[in-house]
């Protein structure tokens, strides 16, 4: 009988398990974790061996050298701009062995903004070895703190986009998309641990339409099979409900009439959702009953009434689903299994059925050579460009805060990621990190600077105010209007306002002056820079909200989506500077309200 891991001053460890194939990929996790230093100059001696030919490593006089001591001391820290000019030579066509020894087969495409240039990301064919052995380690982690896996079937919303070539000829996709179109995936041999609902051919459908349609009935088809419920990021699982809400009548028909509707043109998912699909009356009446309350609090666990969690990411920008989904699903638990990005595969959450705010992923270090620059109280680098000074894997230290820069393969040599972490304990000799926020600012008017978590704490608090009326903030972005001046920050919030059940007697309509007071809820949440310029140096005007109409961040989506943005990666900027989605939004604004006062400010310093 599997048991849980045993947790004690800090690290966590992973007991034994009955299931024998389990138990292997559990050993192998203890063994990369116990001897992490050791794995890490290794997997550094490998990558500078093998690549010591290359380009790269020539401009810097490695010298064949395979040692911490002359990497760190001849290589530097570099950002996606100062490799922009040898990833552009790959692109166009180079074929010389520029940062990889091995071939670059495909470039992996970040998530973007909306308005940016999507990073293209050179990987070779081994990664993807690479990456389904951290898929591979997922089921087993799982297996320890939900049993029976293997008698149900995962919902999981999946999805690729169509993929582009650079002018050399060489794909370029997302990630997932070149995951999904492999024979790691499509040829992936039987387990009864992931078995999906989706076929391969509907995750593997252009068409988000088709796509997403097929996967939602297949999902019906097999609601009382279904044990959990998934998609990459919450944003995508929301989008996923929001399509039922919007075509359950259809798929009703269909189920009661055993067709597929005409508007399912693919061949390849015709074929395959036909093998499923039969008359059943029952089903249909029952999705009807159930759609046509217009009634959607805990629709997860009404559809699907064997989910035992929701397999979605929930952390950094995608926190504030929460409250939504535990809405939709009636509060069940949601697992943050994996940390990943374009550049590279970094680790698991060992403990994946966890509170989404104590989420910590253990980078595993076969992955790649991982360092860290170690940040100040204030989150300011302390190197001070010193690229020497930067801290291995196995000496960063538990509380301190660090910004991610990695080694890689497939030639990415001492990349800052941009991903800022705090590290919450070790799991043997590997730390655990908690992801805080991505580097960049998103608002500054004139001396302030807001990130990301900071403007996703200043909405959470705002949204306290709205509680009473049975009303949340179910997405927002934000935008520096400087057209004005003072210039000051716009707020964008799309409310959902729920009828189930109207609170301490309250109508469900929000005041204004309710909404004006959330504005100076905001400011009262933002740094002391920032309050000190609204209330001494009057440099920043009264933050505003602008509430916009149900739907608009589907719009908002669907426009991305449209512009070439993976369905898989996306997610919604918190902050929008491109005029094309300001004029979307603006467009279907509602009310707008302003701070009515000043923040509280005093000049007194705080140590």
């Amino acid at each position: 009988m599997a048991v849980k891991p045993k947790v004690s001053n800090g690290s966590t460890a992973l007991e034994p398990t009955a299931n024998e194939k389990d138990a292997e990929k559990l050993r192998f996790i203890e063994e990369m974790t116990m001897n992490a230093d050791a794995v890490q100059e290794r997997v550094l001696a490998e990558i500078l061996s093998r690549n010591a030919e290359t380009e790269y490593l020539k401009r810097y006089k490695l010298c064949g050298a395979t040692d911490r001591a002359s990497f760190k001391a001849k290589l530097p820290v570099v950002t996606y701009e100062d490799l922009q000019p040898d990833i552009q030579r790959i692109a166009n066509g180079d074929r010389s062995p520029i940062l990889s020894s091995h071939p670059i087969t495909e470039f992996l495409t970040s998530s973007g903004t909306s308005a940016g240039e999507r990073k293209l990301m050179p990987t070779i064919r081994e990664e993807l070895d690479r990456r389904q052995l951290l898929y591979s380690l997922l089921t087993p982690v799982m297996n320890l703190y939900v049993p029976g896996l293997d008698k149900g079937k995962g919902l999981y919303f999946l999805f690729i986009k169509s993929e582009s070539k650079t002018p050399g000829g060489l794909p370029a996709r997302p990630v997932l998309t070149s995951y999904y179109k492999s024979d790691h995936f499509k040829s992936r041999p039987y387990d009864p641990y992931n078995v999906y609902t989706s076929p391969n051919e509907a995750i593997l459908c252009t068409d988000s339409f088709q796509s997403m349609y097929a996967q939602m009935l297949c999902g019906l088809l097999n609601r009382h099979d279904v044990l959990r419920v998934g998609a990459v990021f919450a944003s995508g699982l929301l989008r996923a409900i929001r399509f039922l809400q919007l075509h359950w009548e259809q798929l009703a028909s269909d189920i009661s009439c055993g067709t597929l509707t005409t508007q399912i043109t693919d061949p390849a998912i015709r074929e395959a959702v036909m093998q499923q699909l039969r008359p059943d009356l029952d089903l249909a009446h029952f999705i009807i009953k159930e759609c046509s309350k217009g009634d959607w609090a805990c629709i997860i666990t009404r559809m699907w009434p064997n989910t035992k969690y929701l397999d979605v990411i929930v952390t950094g920008a995608m926190a504030q689903y929460i409250p939504t989904l535990e809405y939709y699903s009636g509060g069940l638990p949601m697992a943050c299994t994996m940390y990943a990005s374009s550049e590279c595969y970094f680790g698991l959450n060992l403990r994946p059925m966890c509170s989404p705010s104590e989420v910590s992923y253990t980078i595993m270090p076969m992955m790649g050579y991982f360092e860290f620059i170690p940040l100040d109280a204030n989150g300011t680098t302390m190197c001070n460009g010193a690229q020497s000074q930067l801290v291995d894997l196995a000496h960063v230290e538990v509380g301190k805060e660090y910004e991610l820069v990695i080694t890689t393969y497939a030639g990415l040599y001492r990349y800052r990621v941009g991903d800022i972490l705090r590290v919450t304990g070790f799991h043997n000799a590997a730390p655990q990190f908690q992801f805080i926020r991505r580097k960049n600012v998103l608002l500054s008017i004139e001396s302030d600077k807001t990130d990301e978590a900071e403007l996703q704490k200043a909405v959470t608090n705002a949204s306290e105010l709205i509680k009473p009326y049975n009303a949340s903030v179910v997405e927002y972005t934000s935008h520096a209007y400087t057209k004005s001046i003072p210039g000051h920050y716009v707020i964008y919030w799309e409310l959902l306002i729920r009828k189930d059940q109207i609170k301490n007697g309250k109508s469900g309509t929000i005041p204004a002056e309710l909404l004006n007071k959330c504005c100076l809820e905001m400011e009262e949440s933002l740094n002391t820079v920032y309050r000190q310029s609204r209330v001494a140096d009057n440099s920043i005007g009264p933050l505003e909200i602008r509430v916009v109409r149900p739907g608009t961040f589907e719009e908002l989506m669907d426009y991305a989506i449209s512009r070439g943005a993976s369905i898989n990666q996306y997610k919604v900027p918190r902050c929008v500077n491109f005029p094309p989605i300001l004029e979307l939004l603006d467009s279907r604004v509602v009310s707008t309200h302003f701070s009515p006062g000043l923040p509280k400010w005093t000049p007194t310093r705080s140590k």
